[in-house]
């Protein structure tokens, strides 16, 4: 591979804070696009011992040696020999490139080149940052970096750096496995789960017919029968069963009426939702089982991610002075006040 070619395949992915993260799902499940308030873990948080055992292994790696993730126990202990990040590990006219800035690219890796042997991976990360200093230094020389239009663009990446180091730095010692297990004792060990329903569903685009679907049930009709030969739900060929389910992971409509009903109850009228007119009966009401720690591990650190990072927009915002103005840079016109009640009448 040239150098070229590992430089294009190896660009780190960026970090984003503030992204939209679409929900995919069968089409009775909630979909659409949510904002997130919170960034990619794998990207944007990392402890000291990562960063120390990175560190580690990339010196193994310039040494020819090979340190798979097999044996970070043993580069663990080499912590005290590792390098500091501001070790020069190359030079672009005079311009030094440091071991640090490697370990940032090496985190930002995708999950399958990062377990690839250091030895291979050293080289190519060093590449590509000598290639990149020296493509920064001709781009400055050519006068770029005063054009209004790139200086905007870097003033951009650098409050989006800015931006992304301090929640990683606020929110990441939250994210401790030691932290994560303390908030999962206090809020979730030993709790009940949440109430799931086990229910089908036959979809049909228009009311009328799901009408005559619910009178052919009455009459004796077999559901799943009726499901895979007329619903126009993906889930059709198994009859229509959608498992156990929250009221979260449903429309809304849909999950009013499928918690509703008892079990083995048809809905007496048709649902209406976004995605048609639906026929459903619910065949089982239970209680989730509790969560153990390893099964509520993620769901706890978006939490904590989401919550830590909200914390920090709203007090940021708190403590500053913020105007807003109009798309061509006037100044909003005051809300008008709510118009006073008008006096009883006696």
């Amino acid at each position: 591979m040239s150098e070229a070619a590992a430089f294009v395949m190896i660009q780190p992915q960026a970090c984003g804070v503030y992204g939209r993260e679409a929900i995919s799902s069968p089409p009775v499940k909630n979909q659409g696009t949510s904002m997130t308030f919170y960034p990619t873990v794998s990207r944007c948080f990392s402890s000291t011992r990562s960063r120390t055992l990175m560190a580690a292994a990339l010196l193994a790696g310039s040494a020819g040696l090979s340190v798979t993730a097999a044996q970070a126990d043993d580069a663990a202990s080499a912590q005290k020999a590792a390098p500091p990040p501001s070790t020069v590990v190359g030079r672009v006219n005079g311009a030094d490139i440091h071991l640090g800035d490697l370990e940032d690219a090496a985190r930002n890796l995708p999950e399958q080149m990062r377990q690839a042997p250091p030895q291979v991976i050293y080289p190519i990360l060093l590449n590509q940052m000598l290639q990149r200093e020296a493509l920064v230094q001709a781009a400055r020389k050519e006068g770029l970096d005063k054009k209004p239009d790139v200086a905007a663009d870097m003033k951009r990446a650098a409050n989006q750096t800015l931006q992304n180091d301090y929640i990683r730095e606020h929110v990441g010692p939250l994210l401790t496995d030691e932290a994560l297990r303390k908030k999962f004792d206090k809020e979730l060990a030993g709790k009940p789960g949440e109430e799931e329903v086990h229910a089908r569903h036959i979809l049909v685009p228009t009311e009328d017919e799901a009408k005559r679907i619910i009178a052919e049930l009455k009459a004796g009709g077999d559901f799943a029968k009726i499901a895979k030969e007329r619903s126009k739900d993906p889930g059709a060929a198994n009859g229509g069963d959608l498992g156990f389910f929250k009221q979260a992971d449903m429309v809304p409509e849909f999950s009013k009426a499928a918690f509703a009903l008892k079990n083995n109850e048809v809905s007496p009228t048709p649902v209406h939702t976004q995605f048609g007119w639906h026929v459903i009966q619910t065949l089982e009401h239970r209680r989730a089982p509790a969560q153990t720690f390893e099964q509520a591990r993620d769901q706890l650190r978006q939490q904590v991610i989401q919550d830590g990072v909200k914390d920090l927009v709203t007090n940021a915002m708190k403590g500053a002075k913020v105007e807003r103005f109009n798309p061509d840079g006037s100044v909003p016109k005051p809300e008008a006040a709510p118009a006073a009640p008008a006096p009883a009448k006696n």
